[in-house]
């Protein structure tokens, strides 16, 4: 069976075996374009460079998926620009002589502009970096750069002073829903030639599921549909079961070498120190959840045992390193549980089941995937960095100290806004922990 021609035995319209759904339904402008509205909505200022032909040297940055490389290819769409792609992965000087030789030659010969975009500019190193500049102090080319660390560390200040910085958010699910729609529809370029039913709520696994990535929901999409096999009316019908099949893994957005790396890391520091069980049992899974290295954690464990704990309870670093140590002889999903303990501990250190309570954090994060870092959680650094450079308010300076404040305690918000009232640890009612958690009430000011 082919499964790409009729029943009479013709290709079907749309159909491009080379390509999948995600590739053939790339917006080609930006009425296409899907999600980062504050940047190319109406009135706003990419949409505004565009409508104006005064495009700049630029740089994205965002996490995977957010429209990086879409959003340049249409920007050389709309203003008529030759477009050319180095990966600095793979691509070094030679092959950024070879694009310059050419657009120079293309400038002078049509007068045709020419976008270069470079994916992945972190990559290169400072000499790759700099070889950029004298291109675009001559205006041979126009840069689009696209990297998903923060272009502050990543990036050298030569390059940034001559580009404009853009930063892009991870689409939401409206924004995938909207783009399924639109690939069940379009004959041409998605599965419209297809008589395809998709429930109401397969499309909703899989816009949820996608984690933020299109390509991750339309590529599944595609799957399922080729290959369920037809109805008697030779409809293809898609229903949940079908959608858990192609689609069984939520994306989680995470970075070990990048930002949220150290937003999330901080995130779990300050949730312990501000003695919220909750949301430093949350943050952590979050981070195993994306792949961080328990050994990492447990690290964090340990400074934090002697600088937010100290001589209040010494016995916590016996507690984490005897935890670490049981973790390294059994390891996962068993050691689940001495993460959970650290944790718990620390969270509940002065400054029984309860250990379960992790498997149903690891729950809402697989159902759900990892909510933002509230601004006030946000690693400082970073946060500082971007805010001197674009002239913005550093929403770190919004977090409450908690050492500043009576019973090193204060009332503030740790977990995402939609999970803020959400509680998975129960605390045992016997032994150290029942004392600790009254402690903890009596601070918070709860009656009996």
């Amino acid at each position: 069976m082919d499964l790409f021609k009729d029943d009479d035995g013709d290709t079907l319209k749309g159909s491009n075996i080379n390509q999948p759904l995600a590739t053939r339904m790339r917006p080609e402008n930006l009425d296409e374009f899907v999600g980062q509205e504050d940047l190319v909505g109406e009135g706003k200022m990419i949409r505004r460079m565009i409508e104006s032909g005064m495009i700049g040297s630029l740089i994205f940055y965002g996490p995977p998926s957010s429209g990086k490389t879409t959003l340049a290819h249409v920007i050389s769409k709309e203003i008529d620009a030759r477009f050319e792609i180095i990966n600095a992965v793979l691509d070094g000087i030679k092959e950024l002589r070879r694009v310059v030789s050419k657009a120079d030659h293309e400038r002078k010969a049509t007068g045709k502009r020419t976008i270069l975009f470079v994916d992945e500019i972190h990559r290169w190193n400072k000499a790759q970096q700099d070889a950029l500049l004298p291109h675009l102090e001559s205006g041979v080319i126009i840069l689009v750069g696209a990297t998903t660390e923060n272009p502050f560390y990543s990036l050298v200040n030569p390059l940034l002073s001559r580009c404009q910085l853009f930063e892009l958010k991870p689409l939401t699910k409206p924004d995938i829903v909207t783009m399924i729609d639109r690939s069940l529809s379009d004959e041409e370029k998605g599965l419209g030639y297809l008589d395809l039913d998709l429930t109401q709520e397969a499309k909703e696994h899989f816009a949820e599921y996608a984690g933020g990535d299109v390509r991750n929901a339309l590529n599944a999409i595609e799957m399922a549909a080729l290959t369920t096999p037809k109805n008697q009316d030779g409809s293809v019908v898609i229903d949940i079961n079908i959608a858990r099949e192609s689609i069984q893994k939520r994306n989680v957005r995470y970075d070990k070498t990048g930002d949220e790396h150290y937003h999330y890391a901080s995130a779990l520091i300050k949730s312990m120190r501000g003695s919220d069980v909750d949301a430093s049992l949350y943050w952590m899974n979050a981070m195993l959840e994306a792949g961080e290295d328990p050994n990492f954690i447990f690290r964090r464990f340990l400074i934090f045992a002697s600088e937010d704990v100290g001589m209040a309870d010494p016995y916590a670093i016996t507690v984490v390193n005897s935890t670490h140590e049981s973790f390294l002889k059994t390891g996962m999903p068993e050691g689940l549980y001495f993460l959970s303990h650290c944790a718990i501990f620390l969270a509940l250190s002065v400054k029984s089941n309860s250990a379960k309570a992790i498997f149903e954090v690891n729950k809402t994060i697989r159902n759900k995937g990892a909510g933002q870092v509230p601004p006030h959680l946000r690693d400082k650094t970073a946060n500082k960095k971007s805010s001197v450079y674009l002239g913005t308010e550093n929403a770190s300076e919004n977090y409450k100290y908690p050492h500043q404040y009576e019973n090193h305690w204060v009332e503030q918000q740790y977990l995402p806004d939609e999970l803020k009232d959400q509680k998975w640890y129960e605390p045992g009612e016997s032994g150290r922990e029942a004392k600790l958690w009254q402690r903890l009430r009596n601070i918070r000011g709860e009656k009996l």
